[in-house]
């Protein structure tokens, strides 16, 4: 016991590949510098993203559904690339080094998207006047934003999960600690996109786009140095190749012996025992999917004890357990795809609108659009500071539940905010289109720009508990050796559902206009938004009703043990020690 207080157990090495001491490494003395750099990539993110529908309307003279698409691909394509950059993080690369790679990749799009607003070759136009930008400018302008993009890749799913990498799941008191570790990363997550939609987009607003791109280019280099600072206080997991090998031998092996009838006795399925496992944890058999557990089943030509056994043949109850939590989670992700859609209209329609209505304060100070979006994550940061430090302490004592509630049941609750911020949105709109009306000269410039407060706080109120769970949820469930790609699988949500928008804008906008008048004009005043944010509003309702019965059907992990690594006085050397069990 003494040792496990001493060391940490859980195939963690130090930054010079030895065992790591608990006292000087890990929990947040390592976390801190890595909230750091999220924090100034999130600042760079949204202080691109929240403002890019109106460069996109204003400077490039995009129409209205043109732009909202790109702005749509555009986040898709981020949020799903973070599916390759955690599957080299989790196989090849390793956390650490893919977060530092990707952070390049991210910094040189930066530097490219100052280069396509200041040097004046590349700039859009020589006059601000001008009805379409140069093609050179178009061309810079999406190479650097979609090399933000492959940047994002693979730093969003390998330093969120490197982040929980620094808490060990069997130490009761790091454990606690990495529960709050995801609540706090989305606080210091907002804390930047707060920064990023007040700040920056005010400098690209009233200042120049040149200024803000420079600023985000030196904050994220200094976030990049902070990061490589923290190198001696990290723990770090040696990658152990592709975690879809595995997978592809169960289905494989279950396939070979299926004609074979599975024991009554889970007991007789093979598993490594615990004297031989070196990494990794154990998981217990459940009775689902029971297809799959053939896999595991020794045929007489076999031998538990054999010490090499063809892995396309046979594998571990671990194993098939692996499989089945990937194949158990495919239901709430696609079920969670609705949420997305409704989140992705937060940074292109509900924008948008604002640049229609009274933004003033005062006599001369004017809101840029994209702030509006700061209220979002004021309400995020009050949905997870409420929810840790008021929810979780009297939900552990009326649950008995160490989180308070069940990971989906937190997403649930946000799922319900979704709702009811396209229900406020749509009601909105109307009120807007309906001033638009009565009187088309001033039409909704005399409203004012509060009148999206409720909207945006209420969908950051969502994301407090949907986001933060889905990242929870993602990261716990998915095998060990695959969380970069668990955190990857959430962000593919927000990417997938990005993608559904547009392809629903799309559908449509050709459904309605066969009907008569599409639901999508040249700009807002000629578009019938709100009736888009009810078909929402239906569609997320009819899904939530699905979620939840998907939700109360769900399995969680069911962890049986794991194998640690004892330090023989190996702390002065390189090795790690010999093989023990706890």
């Amino acid at each position: 016991m003494e040792q496990r207080e001493t060391w940490v157990y859980d195939s963690s090495l130090d930054h010079k590949g030895r065992v790591p001491l608990r006292a000087t490494t890990g929990v947040w003395k390592a976390s801190l510098f890595i909230i750091a750099i999220e924090f100034s990539e999130r600042l760079s993110y949204f202080g691109i993203a929240t403002s890019l529908i109106i460069y996109l309307t204003k400077v490039m003279h995009q129409d209205l559904k043109t732009a909202a698409k790109n702005v749509n691909y555009w986040t898709g394509v981020t949020t799903i690339m973070p599916l390759l950059g955690g599957f080299l993080a989790d196989a090849y690369w390793g956390r650490f080094t893919t977060v530092l790679a990707s952070s390049i990749v991210y910094l040189l799009g930066l530097i490219l998207l100052t280069m396509s607003r200041l040097v004046p070759n590349l700039r859009p136009c020589d006059s601000t006047t001008c009805l379409e930008p140069r093609k050179i400018h178009e061309v810079f302008f999406f190479l650097a934003i979609y090399l933000i993009s492959i940047g994002t890749g693979g730093h969003k799913p390998s330093l969120e999960s490197f982040g929980a990498d620094q808490f060990d799941d069997d130490h009761p008191e790091e454990r606690r600690k990495k529960m709050s570790f995801f609540n706090w990363w989305n606080f210091g997550l907002c804390s930047g996109l707060l920064l990023g939609v007040t700040v920056v987009v005010y400098v690209q607003d009233h200042v120049s786009w040149a200024v803000a791109d420079i600023i985000l280019t030196i904050v994220m280099a200094s976030s990049l140095v902070v990061f490589c600072i923290g190198k001696p206080f990290y723990r770090y997991r040696k990658p152990p190749g592709s975690p879809l090998t595995p997978m592809v031998q169960v289905l494989v092996a279950a396939f070979a012996k299926r004609n074979l009838a599975c024991p009554s006795n889970p007991s007789q399925l093979f598993e490594v025992p615990k004297s031989q496992k070196t990494e990794g944890r154990l998981l217990w058999h459940t009775d689902k999917l029971k297809f799959l557990d053939k896999a595991a089943i020794l045929e007489d030509k076999q031998s538990s004890g054999e010490k090499q056994q063809n892995p396309w043949r046979l594998a571990t109850v671990t194993q098939v357990e692996e499989m089945k939590l990937i194949l158990n989670m495919i239901p709430i992700w696609l079920t969670t795809l609705p949420f997305g859609i409704c989140v992705a209209q937060a940074s292109t329609f509900f924008i948008k609108q604002g640049t229609t209505l009274d933004r003033k304060i005062g006599h001369s100070f004017v809101i840029p659009p994209a702030s509006i979006y700061s209220l979002a994550a004021i309400g995020m940061i009050i949905s997870v500071i409420t929810y840790e430090k008021i929810l979780v302490p009297f939900l552990r004592t009326a649950t008995g539940n160490e989180r308070g509630i069940k990971i989906l049941q937190r997403i649930g609750i946000g799922m319900v905010f979704s709702v009811l911020t396209m229900v406020v949105a749509a009601l909105v709109e109307k009120k807007r289109l309906t001033l638009v009306e009565n009187d088309p000269t001033k039409g909704s410039s005399t409203m004012s720009f509060f009148w999206l407060a409720p909207q945006f706080l209420i969908i950051g109120f969502g994301d407090g508990f949907a986001l933060v769970g889905l990242q929870e949820f993602f990261y716990d469930q998915v095998p060990d050796s695959m969380r970069s790609l668990g955190i990857a699988l959430y962000l593919s949500v927000i990417g997938v559902a990005n993608f559904i928008s547009s392809w629903l804008i799309t559908i449509v906008d050709c459904v309605t206009e066969e009907r008569g008048k599409s639901w999508f004009g040249k700009d807002l005043n000629s578009s019938r938004l709100d009736n888009l944010y009810w078909l929402l509003a239906a569609i997320t309702t009819v899904n939530l009703g699905v979620y939840v019965v998907l939700a109360r059907r769900y399995a969680y992990k069911n962890v049986q043990g794991r194998a640690v690594v004892a330090v023989a006085d190996c702390y002065k050397g390189d090795g790690v020690g010999a093989v023990e069990m706890a």
